[in-house]
Formats: C-alpha cells, structure tokens, sequence
C-alpha cells in the first residue's frame, strides 16, 4: 500500500503520540508523508472532544479539509471527538471517508485499506471496537518527539470517578502498558538522541494498577533511570491527588535525571465542591504530602490545576480556593471554567452559574497567580539553571529550564543564537509572571 499521507493532531499531548503511532503504522505500509494537503491520498484529522471549545476546533478542521479535499482523496476523522460522536459527525461534516474511535486507531491500516477497496462512495466506514485488527500492545512505539523532547505515554484510559470528566466515556478504563513495552520505547528516545522524556497517562500514578504493581509509577521510574542513562531529564505529568507517594517522592528526590517537578491537577481546595465532583476532598493531605515533597526536593516545581464556576461554587466556596491558592504557592497553575459534559455525572447538574460570573472568577485566580508565579520566578535570579534549547532566531534563543513542561509552561529566553537541544547553563538575570530571562555562561 504505497499512498501519501497528511495527519493533522488536535488537541493534548496524549492525542500526539497516537497520531505519531498511526503514521508509524502507515509508514511500515509503505506509506509516505505527503507535502501537504494538496499531495496526500489519505487526510487523517486526530480530533481532540474533551470541552466544548476543543470540540469546535475539531469540528471548524474536518470543515476546513473537507472542503479543500479533491476527488479521489479520502478523509478520516479519528480521535476523542469521534468516539463521542461516532457516525453522528458525518451529519455534522459532509465529506468524511472513514471514521476511527480513540479504543482503536491501532486499526488505521485496515480502514484506510478498506476505504481504497470501495466501489462508491456511501456512508463513511467505519469499525466496530471489538474489531481488534490492531494489538493493543505491538512493536509501534507510543511517543511523540518534538525536537529534543518527547512524550512516551505509559496508560491510557482512566477509572477515576470525575463527576465532571467525559475522559473515561471516551478512552475506556485504565490500561497499563507492559513495563517492557515502555522502556523498549524508551531505549529508542534515548538512541534517537532525546534529551528528555515526559511520562504521559490520563492519571501517571494510578500506573500498573490493573497489572497487579503496588507503587507502579515509582517503580517505573526507578527502571527508567537504569535503562536511559543517557536522557537528562524525565518528567512527570498529571499525577492524581491521594496517589503521591512516599515512594514517588523519594524517586523524585534520588534520582538527578528525574526533574524536580510534578503536574498535579487537584481541581479544587473547598471540600464541598470536591466531593460534588467526586474529587479528593482531603485537604489536609495536599498540605501534608506537598510539605514532604518540598522537604525532600526543595526546588521542586508544583503545577497543578483548578475549574472555577463549578454548579453551586458560592462565593465563599470561590475565596476558600484563593485563599488556598495564596497559601500552597503553586509554580504554575492552570484554569478552566466549567461546562457541563455531555454523559458525565455532572451533566444533570446544569450549568447555573453565568458564564460571566466564571470568567470573572478566573481572572481574579489567574491575577493572584500571576503574582506568586513572578515571585517564585524572581527567587531565580542569580542562579544558574540548565536549560534545554529548542527555538532560534532573531538572535536570541528560547529554551526551558527543569520547572517548565514543553507546551504549557514559561519560557526562558537567552541573548544569542545556539544549537537547538542542547543543555545549557545560564545565569538568570531577570524575571516575569511566565518567563525567566538568562545569560548562558561557560558552556
């Protein structure tokens, strides 16, 4: 099967390694990367369903190429926003081929082999989730790599209770890798020259759960420093509330390669409004297990993320989440508004908070942020950070340093124009809310 292929990647990080598994896959056909959307037989949109905002996102895309699509090329929406939707997308979008859910894209060959064998055009095709031509686990690997870094996803799916997440609506349970599996990956990043690696998962530390391994993360990461000697950094993203271990924290803490930082998205800090979102609702231990990870790791990095406008947050509920907020001193923190999805507990809630009362309140929580993210980045100055180059031009370079995970962090910006990936000391000379401004020295 020789055709020429465009893939378009919405949405997060997770969503980008399947779309690099998918071309993976295709590449082994005999496929090839097409030009542009002008050159290719096969147009893939990996669509992102997660929010209503990324839901139309997805949706403006598949319109805008399916109305530049020629005759004779085929179109095939993929990802979050089809396994929503299923065949209901193509009464939104005329000009869809084939359809693929997010439980099967490891099925991509066969439905673009399927599509070329029709005679006529009719309905678009599409396979049925118990379908199981792909493995769930083969030799593909399941990562993305963006210069120097990369994602390496080691789950998917998620079995949390999230009474506002349509997550496990749309990707199913949580499914461990095999630990072979990922440090095979691994090994590969580290061959190709990575220099870092991010642990991606709907929930990293509920890993190995569902393979009967107690403590799983940890243990990964401890094999992870063994097998990649080479890569300098490996990073942790969205860890769940409650599931920080000791452990964990001493991986953290012990190892150099393991950054000193972790994405904990707790949602909330007023336990009322957690437990009407099935969320953690221990405060207590937040304080309690952040106070050991900045015991352990003093330099540690904490981002985490909240949702304001939640049904029934009053304005007291609202002031408890900054007056936690003022107190934790988060590095980095991100914030949504609620909207009510379609299958989630939260649906029949409603939405009876104005949208303009939310976004009041989220600019109020990013303000306040906005000042403890600059004094936090203000105690940098003076030191000496590594950091890892990965834009140029006009001479100046940017690059991140241990406390910024690629794409939705700060930045740190350095006069002069150096190689990309590379791992350069620089003295930080001055500060903003988001990003540090530097000097490289001795290289």
């Amino acid at each position: 099967m020789k055709l020429r292929f465009h893939l378009v990647s919405l949405g997060c990080a997770k969503n980008s390694v399947d779309s690099e598994s998918m071309a993976a896959m295709l590449a082994r056909t005999g496929c090839h990367v097409a030009d542009g959307v002008a050159d290719a037989d096969v147009i893939i949109v990996n669509t992102c369903g997660f929010i209503e905002a990324a839901r139309q996102e997805s949706l403006s895309e598949i319109h805008r190429l399916a109305d530049l699509k020629r005759p004779g090329q085929m179109l095939i929406a993929a990802g979050c926003l089809t396994q929503r939707l299923g065949a209901a997308i193509a009464q939104q979008v005329a000009g869809i081929d084939g359809l693929l859910g997010t439980r099967r894209w490891m099925d991509i060959v066969h439905l673009v082999e399927s599509l070329r064998k029709r005679k006529t055009p009719q309905t678009p095709y599409h396979l049925p989730e118990e379908h199981g031509v792909g493995h769930e686990e083969d030799d593909v690997p399941r990562t993305a790599i963006q210069g120097a870094s990369a994602y390496l996803k080691i789950a998917d799916g998620c079995r949390r209770p999230c009474a506002f997440c349509a997550i496990p609506l749309i990707k199913g349970t949580a499914v461990s890798r095999p630990p072979e599996r990922i440090l095979a990956d691994a090994r590969g990043l580290q061959d190709r020259g990575v220099r870092e690696i991010n642990l991606i998962a709907q929930d990293t530390t509920d890993y190995g759960h569902d393979l009967g391994i107690k403590d799983g993360l940890a243990k990964l990461i401890e094999d992870l420093v063994e097998a990649v000697p080479q890569v300098d950094w490996l990073r942790i993203l969205y860890a769940y509330p409650g599931c920080v271990t000791d452990r964990l924290i001493e991986a953290i803490a012990s190892y150099p390669q393991v950054v000193p930082y972790i994405d904990m998205p707790l949602q909330h800090a007023h336990p009322e409004v957690l437990r009407r979102m099935r969320r953690p609702a221990n405060i207590e231990w937040v304080h309690e297990t952040l106070a050991k990870l900045r015991s352990a790791v003093p330099d540690v990095a904490v981002r985490s993320t909240f949702i304001v406008g939640y049904p029934n947050e009053t304005e007291q509920a609202f002031e408890t989440l900054l007056n936690f907020i003022s107190e934790v001193r988060f590095d980095r923190v991100g914030v949504f508004t609620f909207s009510p999805e379609v299958g989630t507990e939260s649906e029949s809630l409603g939405d009876p908070i104005a949208l303009d009362v939310k976004e009041e309140r989220r600019h109020r929580l990013m303000r306040l942020q906005q000042q403890v993210s600059l004094e936090k980045n203000q105690s940098f100055i003076g030191r000496v950070l590594p950091v890892l180059t990965e834009g140029v031009g006009d001479g100046i370079t940017l690059g991140r340093s241990f406390r910024d995970a690629p794409e939705i962090d700060g930045l740190v910006v350095m006069e002069g124009e150096y190689p990309l990936g590379e791992m350069l000391p620089v003295r930080i000379d001055s500060a903003m809310p988001y990003d540090l401004v530097g000097t490289v020295v001795d290289r």
